[in-house]
């Protein structure tokens, strides 16, 4: 680890668990405000601890004494500790391992990795967020998205607002309804704030809208394409299932097997499935047209020039009704 030196050590095999003695190397003595040496007051008479990663099945504890600056600036304080935040007592480097095992799999076996107790992990875990989040400014927004994500097998949804510029995701709430984007708005961006933002993109739903439409009066609302595509489909999908109920049982034999075809973007069908489309002109027309329509938008999200893809739209629009 960058900045440390271990000048001592400690094993204790019925514990499986290895003492490290370390101290800062090349950067002790230094003000945590300011990161300016300053002059010895004392030195602490107990030793601080910190939880290390686990090397090879033993856990691994860091053993320091640390120091009492005094510094003109910030007055008495305790020098920097280069492996770990001044009130913790885990290291960066169990911080980060921490992180990755949470998100790639339950506490209970990253807790089995990390060599601590669940509740442990899960009370480190919810501190060192908390920690993170309340440095956490927003700045600089200029254009946002808005999605809603599922868990808890889907019976509960949380609302996420992400900066497209940085790719970073800038505020999560628990909900899905106006409430919880209203909160975001209110709580957490100025008036400033939401008149600097240019562009704010999400689904169709009308909640995301609606507040959009409010609190942001200078943002030009962009709908997700992945939306649009999926209500291209449903869309396709309604005329297949009118069609299917209208049909006698000789005609449900054609229509039988469409349902995924049908939803195949054109990058991704054969010439085989190309064919069997095509038929559908004169073994069922409203089908094939619906069909040829959802392919033919596909051409829109290649235009560059404004005016090119409005007469598109245009045009499309026109024919659809």
């Amino acid at each position: 680890m960058k900045g440390l030196l271990v000048s001592d050590f400690q094993f204790k095999f019925r514990d499986r668990q290895l003492n490290l003695w370390v101290k800062p190397y090349k950067n002790g003595c230094l003000c945590p405000q300011c990161k300016r040496r300053r002059r010895i007051v004392r030195t602490m008479v107990k030793p601080r601890i910190w939880r290390d990663i686990p090397i090879c099945g033993w856990s691994v504890f860091f053993w320091y004494y640390p120091k009492e600056l005094f510094c003109p600036i910030h007055h008495r304080v305790q020098e920097d500790i280069p492996w770990a935040d001044p009130y913790s007592h885990i290291t960066y480097r169990f911080e980060y391992a921490m992180f990755i095992y949470c998100q790639l799999m339950t506490q209970k076996a990253a807790s089995k990795l990390l060599h601590i107790p669940k509740s442990t992990l899960s009370d480190l875990l919810h501190r060192s967020i908390t920690c993170l989040r309340s440095g956490h400014r927003i700045r600089g927004l200029k254009s946002i998205g808005i999605d809603e994500i599922s868990y808890c097998k889907g019976h509960k949804y949380a609302t996420v607002v992400y900066d497209l510029d940085r790719a970073c995701v800038v505020w999560v709430g628990q909900g899905k309804g106006r409430g919880t984007i209203d909160e975001f708005f209110a709580e957490h961006l100025s008036d400033y704030q939401k008149k600097q933002i240019k562009w704010a993109c999400c689904d169709m739903s009308q909640t995301y809208i609606g507040a959009i439409e409010d609190h942001c009066p200078n943002a030009i609302l962009v709908l997700d394409r992945f939306h649009i595509a999926k209500a291209l489909n449903e869309a396709v999908d309604e005329v297949r299932k009118e069609q299917w109920r209208k049909a006698s049982a000789d005609g449900r034999k054609a229509l039988r097997g469409l349902r995924w075809l049908l939803f195949k973007h054109s990058s991704n069908r054969s010439k085989k499935d190309t064919r069997t489309l095509n038929a559908l002109r004169k073994g069922n027309h409203r089908i094939h047209r619906a069909w040829v329509l959802k392919d033919e938008f596909e051409h829109f999200w290649d235009y560059r020039a404004p005016w090119a893809a409005e007469r598109f739209l245009n045009n499309w629009m026109t024919t659809a009704l």
